[in-house]
């Protein structure tokens, strides 16, 4: 198993606050890892980091072994890297339509969401909550060639655990393809693929490094397919 991404001893600072305290973290080419916490644990932070949107005030970023700790976000993006947070992830003033031709296929988008095709005319600050996540996520899955890394802040926010559940299998299958996959959750969500990494972490330090079945055991609420919100969505 190759590492695509790591963190080495990353410490993050937001003002006098320090967000990460040192943390360690491989990002393995064609597995899913999910960094699971509260809000307030670090798990945002860790993406954003991995993403270029925050530079570590110590450590280290590695991409194939690589120090990419100072190339800011765009660069990281003409890698191959898609950032998709949790919030101001889609442009609010423009239609759907707009928004997926800047996301490049809108086909492949709308084959992955067809609940979208209906609204394609629709500005983007009118849908639902599940509606706008389905059209961020789709910035993953709407390019030519697959992400060599996608991060997903709650890929299933606001969403019907329906598409919740479709959304973990597309996000899966890039996997499949050699996408290094991250997400950002607060639960353990189902329909992840085989040999999903789990990282828990807990303000800004990670607290376990293992596999999602060893990660359900330590968190015995289960997993979640996400909560309805919404039209479609």
């Amino acid at each position: 198993m190759s590492v695509e991404m790591e963190l080495c001893g990353v410490r993050v600072r937001y003002g006098p606050l320090e967000a990460l305290h040192g943390v360690d973290l491989p990002v393995p080419a064609g597995t899913a890892t999910v960094l699971l916490g509260r809000n307030g644990s670090g798990r945002t932070t860790v993406l954003r980091a991995l993403a270029g949107a925050v530079r570590p005030s110590a450590g280290r970023v590695l991409w194939r072994g690589a120090d990419v700790t100072r190339l800011p976000a765009h660069l990281r993006a003409r890698r191959g890297l898609c950032f998709v947070p949790d919030r101001r992830a889609v442009y609010t003033t423009l239609t759907v339509a707009e928004n997926l031709r800047l996301a490049g296929d809108a086909g492949a988008a709308l084959d992955a969401y067809p609940e979208l095709r209906p609204l394609l005319s629709h500005r983007t600050g009118t849908l639902s909550g599940g509606e706008r996540r389905m059209l961020a996520v789709s910035r993953a899955l709407a390019r030519p060639r697959p992400p060599r890394v996608v991060l997903v802040d709650e890929p299933a926010l606001g969403m019907s655990p329906a598409v919740a559940a479709r959304t973990y299998a597309l996000l899966g299958a890039l996997c499949a393809r050699g996408t290094a996959l991250v997400t950002a959750e607060q639960r353990l969500p189902g329909g992840l693929p085989r040999g999903t990494l789990v990282h828990e972490l807990r303000r800004g330090s990670v607290v376990f490094s293992g596999e999602a079945a060893e990660a359900a055991v330590r968190r015995p609420g289960g997993p979640t397919g996400g909560a309805a919100a919404g039209r479609a969505g």
